[in-house]
């Protein structure tokens, strides 16, 4: 049966459907814009918004598009159009809680919304359901937390490394498509909201020193002391959000991924590739 993969040309996407294809599961793509040919991917144009129901159920529908167009969508619906939903939230339904900022806490609330009535539609049509919390997502050159840090570096020879010690947990792409693959063999995913990280934890300054280490290009150090973060936050109104977390743990328990799935993430080590955009 066909899995249906919106949000296939995201980072997680780039990883996911080689795998499909690997396993010689019959794949349908959804992209907003037209997409080069690739054998063993139908890729269908349109926005998952006006997606009409499958003629047939499909295996699965496998979502990294926003989380709350997949719950409406599914409302419209009088019938299961597959047998599975598995989509990615984030851990900032967790982390940003206690946000000052009203852009994160609007966030927040949207992920807290999409993720409970994504589970009450897929129940009511009686669809087995996974939610996938990860952490920050590297791998593929197109996120936009890293990358943009290591490009800018490239063409300005700094890299500036905030002093700070919260603990992150960088979480590759792939290990998510990994968790994907786990859920659709089996259903220990079924009716799960699972938390995904990396498979190592480092401080804020040490992830933002490997990360200069892995680039293959010869960068000044540009250490920025709290004061200067505090500073920053001050003059940079939707920085203070984001500075006001560097000293706080942002982590994923990957307990019960690894219990239900088997998936145990990779530890950060990153190289020059991992930096550079990869095709969907």
């Amino acid at each position: 049966m066909t899995v249906l993969v919106s949000g296939a040309t995201s980072q997680i996407g780039r990883f996911l459907l080689p795998r499909l294809v690997a396993a010689q599961v019959p794949v349908r793509a959804l992209s907003r814009h037209a997409q080069p040919a690739q054998p063993g991917v139908d890729w269908q144009v349109g926005d998952m918004r006006a997606l009409p129901a499958p003629p047939q159920p499909l295996q699965a529908i496998v979502s990294f598009a926003p989380l709350d167009a997949w719950g409406d969508w599914l409302a419209r619906q009088h019938a299961a159009p597959a047998a599975k939903i598995i989509v990615t939230s984030s851990m900032s339904v967790l982390t940003k809680q206690g946000s000052a900022q009203a852009d994160e806490q609007a966030l927040v609330a949207l992920l807290q919304r999409g993720e409970r009535n994504l589970a009450e539609q897929a129940e009511r049509l009686g669809m087995q359901w996974t939610v996938l919390r990860p952490t920050l997502v590297y791998g593929a050159g197109v996120d936009r937390s890293l990358t943009p840090i290591v490009a800018r570096a490239r063409r300005t020879r700094l890299f500036p490394i905030p002093m700070a010690h919260g603990l992150r947990q960088p979480v590759h792409a792939d290990d998510i498509a990994l968790a994907v693959m786990a859920v659709l063999r089996s259903d220990a995913g079924s009716g799960q909201t699972l938390q995904i990280g990396g498979g190592e934890r480092l401080d804020y300054q040490q992830m933002f020193q490997r990360v200069r280490a892995s680039m293959g290009s010869v960068t000044l150090p540009l250490y920025l002391p709290q004061a200067a973060l505090a500073l920053l936050a001050a003059a940079v109104p939707r920085a203070r959000g984001p500075v006001s977390r560097l000293q706080q743990d942002l982590v994923a328990d990957n307990t019960e991924l690894t219990r239900r799935l088997g998936v145990v993430p990779r530890a950060f080590q990153p190289t020059p590739d991992t930096w550079r955009p990869s095709h969907p």
